[in-house]
C-alpha cells in the first residue's frame, strides 16, 4: 500500500516530513568533544535528566558503539564530579536506565 500526499490548495505537493537519521561519529574522543559541553551545561542546572532524552532533544550524534559508549561517557562525568545518580527512569521501550543530576560542584562551577 502506498501512501499518498494530498496536494495543497494551490496545487503544489508538500514534501513528506521524514525524520532525519541521527548522525554518528566514528571516533570516540571526537564524539566526547562534541557532546560533553551540552552535558556540562545541563549538569550546571542541577535538574535531573536521562541521557537518551538529552541526545534526542539536542539532536546529539550517536557514539561509535551506542550500546556501551553512553555508559562509558556518563561514568567519566561521574568520575569528574559533574553528575551523580538520582534514581531511575525509562527508555522509550520501558527499559530501566539511570537518571542523573548535576552535583553541587557542577552547579557552583567548581567542576567542569
Amino acid at each position: 500500500m502506498t501512501a499518498t500526499v494530498q496536494p495543497a490548495l494551490d496545487g503544489s505537493v508538500p514534501a513528506p516530513k521524514i525524520p532525519a537519521a541521527r548522525r554518528r561519529i566514528e571516533d570516540y574522543e571526537a564524539w566526547v568533544d562534541e557532546v560533553r559541553p551540552r552535558f556540562v551545561e545541563i549538569a550546571r542546572t542541577g535538574s535531573t535528566f536521562l541521557c537518551w532524552k538529552v541526545a534526542r532533544e539536542h539532536e546529539l550524534p550517536d557514539p561509535p558503539d551506542r550500546d556501551h559508549d553512553w555508559g562509558r561517557f556518563m561514568a567519566s562525568l561521574h568520575r569528574d564530579g559533574l553528575v551523580r545518580t538520582d534514581g531511575f527512569g525509562l527508555t522509550r521501550d520501558k527499559s530501566g536506565v539511570r537518571r542523573w543530576r548535576g552535583t553541587r560542584a557542577a552547579i557552583e562551577g567548581r567542576a567542569a
